[in-house]
């Protein structure tokens, strides 16, 4: 029987999972799902038919690329984490076969298959790919003397196992260098366990690297990872009427991610660097799909790697689990820039999907997916120019044909509609002009008063009902989200809120937008998890994050009201980095300094950075330092106990779709 993963440990990332799935489903069943989803309705299949007659569906080129120069396969893989976790299951996409189940977007669904291609395949010879390991692909280039690898994975279990598997049908060689293409989490977490101990591996990056890959991770991890939950539906089972796939890929790997500080910087276009041999031509796309980003050309393989900056879906100008909006203007032109940069190239690989072959086919790619970032941008400028809101310009805008029916254009991980919110957020803010929404109430008073105006909970339930059964459901959706924020406790409103959702979610060409929808549901009819982010997973990444950024975290975990009229100076001195730094609490704000102690201190502690790390990541209790023989305290213990009771713990749990 299905069965579904508890939050146990997460990637930063972001950062899911399920062995069975209810194969064979019709429109006509009625028995609820494992986790009591509802069957598709009538209006969900008639809307999923009118995708299914909208595009070509069954073109085969991209199953034909997908499955292209296969080596191996590993579908049986699972790896096994602490505690009964669950880091990757593979075997829990085998449901995804044939024809679209009722209860799943059929153009979706296709995308859900071709990722389920799984093994280590052959883009070219000397370029290599693992795809099905994780979330992103792990690719191999052949150089002079060992193997150049190039985005190790999330986590350090899905990078070993990855390579483990790739040393059993390749030559067994060491690697000579890895490759980050940009600082996303799942294109470097497993750095540590392919690093070689002894071996002077090249570490290669993009400027800025280091600060963009922890800075997102540490100070608004926790935020962001309760978040995820909802883009990545980590709680859900695996099946048709739960998660396929989160349409970049299968879903993050959940395990121990790492890092590792690079040993060059690539910091401009055009850089040309021999690897092991091999003659790479750097792009800097920095602002693109991550803060710090590139992609770089093969000439000796007239190879293209793309990195994030394109992949076979429209991506996000804004993700869901929380981000800073990305820019679409550059990320065209970073498009556009490689296409005058590398006219010739006759493959193309990325960071997540399958390749392309073929200059004519690659350059035909390449234009839509700089045009369809560029529509979005210029259109939603237009259309705000005239006077249309965020909201308003989401349900108007519409991509031209030639981009609409082209696949690696449909919105499996971005959508067109958030995307064009993104661009007005970029520009505008949240604030749409209209004073109405300057200073609105907060959902919990509002819900009140509309529950009431609408004549009450029994009024609002019924025409709820009916317009449900015509398939209203963002409507729906709206009407209830307001009784339940009123009356948390009304199950019958839950209820039929979660049905809405599912239907919501079976409609939803995205794979995070039906992970959203069917985490909503589950939150209405299970409540919120018991447990979220396990910081202490991410141990090996925290403690690589440069210490005046890993404060950061301790100043935004300070409770004001509580630390209102309190003063207290501290200084840390962190004996295995030879490193001072000064916290200086003030009216109710957090200071921190660094290389100098500050004078007339309440205390000073002397500590390892790693001994500290495992306090703050909640692993060791203060009490607990106070009375290590690891650790020294000059002046008053009883200060430094009440300075920290003055952080709040993040709560990685909290509740969303309720009150």
């Amino acid at each position: 029987m299905p069965y579904s993963r508890s939050w146990q440990i997460v990637p930063l990332l972001p950062l899911a999972v399920l062995l069975f799935a209810c194969q064979g489903e019709t429109p006509n069943d009625t028995a609820l799902g494992a986790q009591g989803n509802t069957a598709a309705t009538q209006e969900t299949i008639r809307a999923n038919q009118m995708v299914s007659e909208e595009l070509d569906l069954g073109d085969q080129r991209d199953f034909e690329d997908a499955s292209r120069g296969l080596i191996a396969s590993h579908k049986s893989l699972i790896i096994d984490g602490p505690e009964n976790s669950i880091i990757w299951d593979m075997p829990s996409y085998d449901f995804v076969t044939g024809e679209a189940p009722a209860t799943v977007n059929p153009s979706l669904w296709r995308q859900a298959t071709l990722n389920n291609n799984h093994g280590l395949f052959e883009v070219t010879p000397g370029i290599y790919q693992l795809r099905g390991f994780d979330l992103s692909n792990m690719t191999i280039i052949e150089g002079k003397t060992g193997w150049i690898l190039v985005d190790p994975l999330t986590t350090k279990e899905t990078a070993a196992a990855a390579l483990a598997f790739a040393r059993e049908h390749l030559p067994n060689k060491p690697i000579s260098a890895v490759i980050f293409t940009h600082s996303h989490i799942d294109h470097f977490g497993g750095a540590l366990s392919v690093l070689e101990i002894g071996n002077d591996t090249e570490i290669i990056a993009p400027v800025g690297f280091m600060d963009e890959a922890t800075s997102e991770n540490v100070v608004v991890g926790s935020t962001m990872s309760r978040r995820a939950m909802f883009m990545y539906g980590s709680q859900l089972e695996h099946s048709v009427r739960g998660h396929v796939g989160s349409g970049l890929g299968k879903g993050p790997a959940f395990g121990s991610p790492s890092i590792a500080e690079p040993t060059r910087i690539i910091d401009s276009t055009g850089e040309t660097v021999l690897i092991d041999g091999v003659e790479f031509i750097f792009q800097n796309a920095p602002g693109s799909e991550a803060p710090a980003e590139l992609t770089f050309y093969l000439p000796q393989f007239k190879a293209f790697c793309g990195a994030e900056v394109t992949s076979r879906n429209m991506h996000n100008l804004y993700t869901l689990r929380g981000a800073e909006v990305r820019d679409a203007r550059k990320w065209a032109h970073y498009i556009d820039e490689a296409i005058q940069l590398f006219p010739d190239t006759e493959v193309y690989f990325g960071s997540h999907h399958w390749p392309l072959w073929g200059n004519e086919i690659i350059i035909d790619f390449l234009k839509k997916q700089r045009d369809g970032y560029a529509y979005i941008h210029d259109q939603t400028l237009r259309l705000a120019s005239l006077g249309y809101t965020s909201r308003e310009i989401a349900d108007l805008l519409e991509m031209p044909e030639e981009l609409r029916k082209n696949f690696p254009n449909r919105g499996y991980y971005g959508t067109l509609k958030h995307n064009a919110k993104a661009v007005y957020q970029k520009y505008f803010g949240w604030y749409d002009a209209n004073p109405a929404n300057l200073d609105p109430l907060p959902p919990e008073e509002a819900a009140q008063h509309y529950v009431r105006m609408m004549g009450g909970a029994d009024a609002i339930m019924t025409k709820a009902q009916e317009d449900f059964d015509k398939g209203e459901y963002r409507w729906v959706a709206e009407l209830l989200n307001h009784l339940v924020f009123a009356q948390p406790d009304n199950k019958a409103a839950k209820s039929l809120l979660a049905q809405t959702y599912d239907q919501m979610a079976y409609q939803a060409e995205s794979g995070p937008w039906r992970d959203v929808y069917l985490t909503g549901a589950l939150e209405l009819r299970q409540g919120p998890p018991k447990s979220g982010l396990s910081l202490a997973a991410a141990e090996d990444l925290i403690r690589e994050t440069p210490v005046d950024q890993f404060l950061e975290l301790i100043t935004v975990m300070l409770n004001g009201p509580k630390a209102d009229g309190k003063t207290y100076v501290l200084n840390l001195e962190f004996t295995d980095l030879n490193e001072v730094h000064a916290l200086e609490l003030e009216n109710a704000v957090l200071h921190h300094r660094s290389g100098k102690r500050a004078e007339n201190a309440n205390a000073t502690i002397r500590i390892t950075h790693a001994l500290f790390v495992k306090m703050l990541t909640g692993q060791v209790g203060i009490r607990e330092i106070l009375f290590s023989d690891d650790v020294s305290v000059e002046g008053s213990k009883l200060d430094l106990v009440k300075f920290f009771a003055l952080l709040d713990r993040p709560d990685s749990a909290f509740n969303i779709v309720t009150p």
